[in-house]
């Protein structure tokens, strides 16, 4: 599978746009093309991910998205089908459900307080795990450069990405509170203020 001409193209232009000096110092310059390429192909691969899971979310089966990417279905299935199962409850590993857009973050955030942080996500849930201390979320666009800036302010990457979104969680710094019973409804605990 190639790509169009002018897709192609577009990303080249864009990875030589990244790199001014790839002119005036070409020995040094294609070293850091390499670097930025490698970057951008670890990036695409993401967004092929999200694009595969996003048509699986949406009802395509496995024979149709072996069919676009030049496969066969066991092989797409194989190669992006990694599975979203229910997490082991030993590690006090919930599943938050239903979710959306408009109400995730901030769902995660209140959970955040008890020290519950997600480490998973697929349509409408997030798979969150408990801790001792208190967790923070965010969700940015998958491609933003701000999701890098963020992670070297200590944001850590949450799953892959979710077309078109990067979810990322961080630890704040302090004890989480208590929880208010033994096994939470996390639905209700969300809903409830500190």
């Amino acid at each position: 599978m190639t790509l169009d001409d002018p897709l192609r193209d577009r990303l080249a232009e864009t990875i030589a746009a990244t790199l001014p000096e790839l002119e005036e110092h070409p020995v040094a310059g294609h070293l850091n093309l390499i670097r930025v390429t490698a970057q951008a192909q670890e990036d695409v691969q993401a967004l092929l991910q999200a694009a595969v899971s996003s048509a699986r979310t949406a009802g395509h089966s496995w024979e149709a998205i072996g069919q676009v990417l030049d496969m066969t279905r066991q092989a797409a299935q194989q190669r992006f089908g990694k599975g979203s199962a229910v997490p082991d409850s030993e590690r006090q590993v919930r599943r938050v459900t239903p979710l959306t857009a408009s109400t995730e973050i901030d769902t995660l955030n209140r959970l955040g307080r008890y020290g519950w942080h997600s480490v998973g996500f697929g349509p409408l849930y997030h798979d969150v795990e408990h801790s001792g201390e208190q967790w923070e979320h965010c969700r940015v666009m998958a491609f933003d450069p701000a999701r890098r800036a963020l992670q070297r302010e200590g944001w850590r990457p949450i799953g892959t990405l979710w077309f078109p979104w990067a979810y990322l969680a961080r630890p704040v710094g302090q004890e989480a509170l208590p929880m208010p019973s033994l096994e939470p409804d996390l639905r209700l605990l969300a809903l409830q203020r500190p």
